[in-house]
C-alpha cells in the first residue's frame, strides 16, 4: 500500500473513533450510560445479577483458548465438549488493534487470523452444541463484537491478508468488516435450518482498555489525559455484549447489529448476500472446514 493510501486509511479509522468520542462525551454531559436492565426487564435483570455473583464467587472456570492459534481452538472446543454441558450464550470479543504486519501461527495476518478467523472457527466448531442448547422461546446466542471502525472498513476478497499493501488501521477495520459479514450470514444460514440459535453483532463504542499501545502518540496521550470523560469504562463497554446475550427483546431475533442496547443500521455492503456467501466460502477454505451450505441463498 502507497504511503497515502495508508495515511487515508488512518485517518478514516481515526475519523470514525473521534465521531464515537465526541457521541460519548456528549451523552456522558446528559447523564451518562445506563445499565441495559430497566424495570421492565426483569429476566435480563435476573441474569445479569447472577453472572455478577458467579463472577465474584469464582464459581466460573476457564479453559485456555488462543485464537490466534487453530489446533488451540480445536483442542479447546474438544476440552468444553468433554464436559457435556449445554451452551447458550457465546460471545466473541478476542482481538487486537493496529498491530505491525506480522501472522498468527496459522501464517494468518494477525488482524484477519485473530479477530476474525479464529471467531469463524470456534463459532463453527461450537455450532453443534449451541443448536443442541437452544429450544424454542429460549434461543441460544451468538454475540459477536465488532467496531465503529467496520464502517470505513473496506473487504479486499482478492487480498485478505494484507499481503500486497499492507495498513494496519485498513487491516483492522477489514476484520471488523468481516465480523458483520459473518454474523449475518450465520443468521440467515441458521434461520434457513429452523435451528434455535441466533446471532447478533455488539459494538461496544470507545472503551478504556489496553489496547491502543499501537495507536498514534496523540491518541494515547488523549485517552490518558481524558480516558475518564471521553471513554466508556469497561464495565460500560460491555453492556451491549451482555444485553445481546441476556435481554428478552431479542429472544429469536438474529441479524442485528446493536450499539448503545438499541438496533442500529451497519456499513451498507455487509448487507450484501453475495459478499457474505464469498468470504463464509473463503473463510471455510482458510480454516480448513468443509462448506455445507451449498448453494443457499
Amino acid at each position: 500500500m502507497s504511503p497515502l493510501s495508508a495515511a487515508r486509511a488512518a485517518l478514516r479509522v481515526y475519523a470514525a473513533g473521534a465521531a464515537v468520542v465526541v457521541a460519548q462525551l456528549l451523552r456522558r454531559c446528559r447523564g451518562g450510560f445506563a445499565e441495559p436492565a430497566g424495570n421492565n426487564d426483569r429476566k435480563a435483570e435476573e441474569a445479569v445479577r447472577k453472572i455478577k455473583e458467579e463472577t465474584l464467587n469464582e464459581k466460573v472456570e476457564f479453559l485456555y483458548c488462543d485464537l490466534a492459534s487453530m489446533t488451540s481452538i480445536r483442542q479447546f472446543v474438544q476440552n468444553f465438549k468433554m464436559k457435556k454441558i449445554p451452551l447458550h450464550v457465546l460471545v466473541n470479543n478476542a482481538g487486537v488493534m493496529m498491530v505491525p504486519q506480522r501472522t498468527t501461527k496459522d501464517g494468518f495476518e494477525e488482524h484477519f487470523g485473530l479477530n476474525y478467523l479464529g471467531h469463524f472457527l470456534l463459532t463453527h466448531l461450537l455450532l453443534d452444541t449451541l443448536k443442541a442448547s437452544g429450544s424454542p422461546g429460549r434461543c441460544a446466542r451468538v454475540v459477536t463484537v465488532s467496531s465503529a471502525t467496520h464502517y470505513v472498513g473496506e473487504l479486499n476478497l482478492d487480498d485478505l491478508q494484507g499481503s500486497t499493501s499492507y495498513s494496519p488501521h485498513g487491516a483492522y477495520a477489514q476484520s471488523k468488516v468481516a465480523l458483520v459479514l459473518f454474523t449475518y450470514r450465520l443468521q440467515h444460514l441458521l434461520a434457513a435450518q429452523g435451528s434455535h440459535v441466533t446471532a447478533n453483532v455488539a459494538d461496544p463504542g470507545v472503551v478504556d482498555t489496553d489496547l491502543y499501545k499501537h495507536l498514534f502518540w496523540g491518541t494515547r496521550l488523549l485517552k490518558k489525559l481524558f480516558h475518564w470523560w471521553l471513554f466508556k469504562t469497561p464495565d460500560e463497554g460491555a453492556w451491549t455484549s451482555v444485553y445481546a446475550a441476556v435481554t428478552p427483546a431479542l429472544e429469536g431475533v438474529g441479524g442485528r447489529y446493536l450499539y448503545n442496547e438499541k438496533a442500529t443500521k451497519s456499513l451498507a455492503l455487509t448487507y450484501d448476500r453475495e459478499l457474505q456467501r464469498q468470504l463464509w466460502s473463503r473463510s471455510c477454505q482458510m480454516t480448513g472446514i468443509p462448506d455445507g451450505t451449498g448453494d443457499a441463498d
